[in-house]
């Protein structure tokens, strides 16, 4: 028993094959699962909402529904750019308390939607020490780019990215 060694999968491992969305962040490709995507739509006037996180822009009137608007380059610690590009991907996900919500999230660009096999997923590398990584299922090596899937319920999710917060 002592020298018995236990297999864990790594969180956010999952690599599953399956069709996804693209998008560019920063000039890097990352990738959602297609079920997830709602619509695709121009930035809009967002309202603004007080004493949010700084991540999350405000709230969108999409057709006489209010949707949550988050900001992918600040909730990831990148820079935050208002460029012609940008558009809204208005996704479906399952927040830490069990309910659905849309949510849409501002992007630098869609790229295309993609069929990508198990193989070419891999597992999500060891970063060591505190590093959060529940949020990626994989990475993906598509056409010889490097592609980040997004588990994104777990990137809108409370608990994910805390390690963002700690970089900023």
């Amino acid at each position: 028993m002592a020298n018995e060694t236990i297999q864990r999968k790594p969180p956010g491992a999952s690599r599953v094959a399956g069709k996804y969305l693209t998008f560019n962040l920063q000039a890097e490709s990352y990738g959602i699962d297609v079920l997830k995507v709602r619509e695709i739509i121009r930035v809009t006037a967002i309202t603004a909402v007080p004493q949010m996180p700084a991540h999350i822009r405000g709230v969108i009137n999409l057709r006489g529904k209010i949707i949550p608007v988050m900001d992918l380059r600040v909730r990831f610690a990148f820079a935050a750019t208002n460029a012609d590009q940008n558009c809204i991907v208005v996704v479906q996900v399952k927040l830490p308390d069990g309910k659905n919500t849309q949510m849409g999230l501002i992007v630098d660009g869609v790229e295309e939607v993609i069929n990508i096999a198990e193989a070419d997923i891999e597992e999500t590398p060891n970063f060591g020490g505190q590093v959060a990584t529940d949020y990626l299922i994989g990475i993906a090596k598509v056409k010889g780019v490097v592609k980040s899937l997004l588990n994104i319920d777990e990137v809108v999710g409370i608990q994910a990215l805390n390690v963002a917060s700690s970089v900023a």
